[in-house]
């Protein structure tokens, strides 16, 4: 059965500048990187909380179709604000927090290669932690 999601990987134009971003501005832990026969570095594993990492490997990203069904990834954080505000302060652009239709707070970023980053925090009232407390019960459906 299914466990959870073990890694999300993305091809990044510039790997430097992603580790920049996903390790020195977000603040994930590098776990291991990949190197080729010739000893070139050619993608890394970063931790992104319990058992689910971020795999970056250096290419070419094709452009997304206008109609791709993958439109984010969401990283849980403590507070969102918090987060926001740190950010800022290391030059990564970010929308302002807002309450999101599932009462749980959320901004959003962009990496260097343009993959569009949610950050969410949960709230007593989110439907998330409705569902967790409720669990397996199915959490009541929000409206949008």
């Amino acid at each position: 059965m299914i466990k959870g999601i073990a890694h999300v990987c993305f091809v990044v134009r510039d790997l430097d500048a992603s580790l920049a971003f996903y390790r020195d501005a977000l603040g994930l832990r590098q776990a291991f990187e990949f190197r080729n026969a010739a000893g070139a570095r050619t993608g890394v594993y970063l931790h992104a909380g319990e058992r689910t990492f971020i795999e970056l490997f250096v290419g070419q990203p094709a452009p997304a179709p206008a109609a791709a069904s993958f439109r984010h990834i969401c990283l849980e954080v403590d507070d969102v604000a918090g987060a926001v505000g740190r950010l800022r302060e290391k030059g990564v652009a970010t929308d302002e927090p807002k309450l999101g239709a599932d009462q749980s707070w959320q901004a959003w970023l962009s990496d260097p290669d343009g993959n569009r980053i949610e950050l969410h925090g949960y709230t007593k009232q989110s439907a998330q932690t409705c569902y967790f407390a409720a669990a397996p019960r199915a959490a009541p459906p929000v409206v949008i």
